[in-house]
């Protein structure tokens, strides 16, 4: 599988790191791609890290203004003009969506993705891993949303809650068939 992983390029502390790097091993250890966001720094470098150190491979779309901190070495590297076409790209290379920490860009990326997959642009599985509690407001919002009839599908259409790496993705190899 390609897994795109939308997170944070900030240092970040273990309660963030650890669970990341997990989820890197897995991925890399089940022969899976991740796609990610193309930084050798933060939170990006650590899952980059993982994912190459356990023999899975790595696909970048970084952006102009980001070049030069693009990993060096990833097995493909794409760099977009701007913000959007990165996200499209991000997506259009992926079989399947983590979220992961992260700030503004992250919450960007996370809330365009469930708003294609509402409005039945993608099927591709979408999970938010909810690490250390860092999404409980986000996900108590969706739910808000959703029990109000703000969405015109059901949540758990949308998007799958993982606590922990492994929960994470055992749910896209069962939802992808371990392709």
């Amino acid at each position: 599988m390609n897994i795109c992983v939308f997170l944070s390029a900030s240092d970040l502390p273990d309660r963030y790191t650890r669970p990341a790097r997990e989820f890197a091993e897995l991925l890399g250890k089940g022969g899976h791609a991740l796609v990610w966001g193309g930084s050798d720094t933060g939170l990006m470098k650590v899952v980059a890290d993982g994912v190459q150190e356990a023999g899975g491979r790595l696909v970048g779309v970084s952006v102009e203004f980001l070049a030069a901190k693009a990993r060096k070495g990833a097995d493909e590297m794409v760099i977009a003009k701007d913000l959007p076409e990165r996200k499209g790209l991000l997506m259009r290379k992926a079989d399947a969506i983590v979220i992961m920490v992260g700030g503004t860009g992250t919450l960007d990326e996370a809330t365009e993705i469930l708003e294609l997959k509402k409005h039945g642009h993608t099927d591709k599985p979408v999970v938010l891993l909810n690490t250390a509690g860092f999404y409980d407001g986000l996900k108590e919002q969706f739910h808000r949303m959703e029990d109000e009839g703000f969405l015109t599908r059901p949540l758990a259409e949308l998007v799958f809650f993982a606590e922990e790496p492994a929960v994470a993705l055992a749910y896209l190899e069962e939802a992808l068939g371990n392709r």
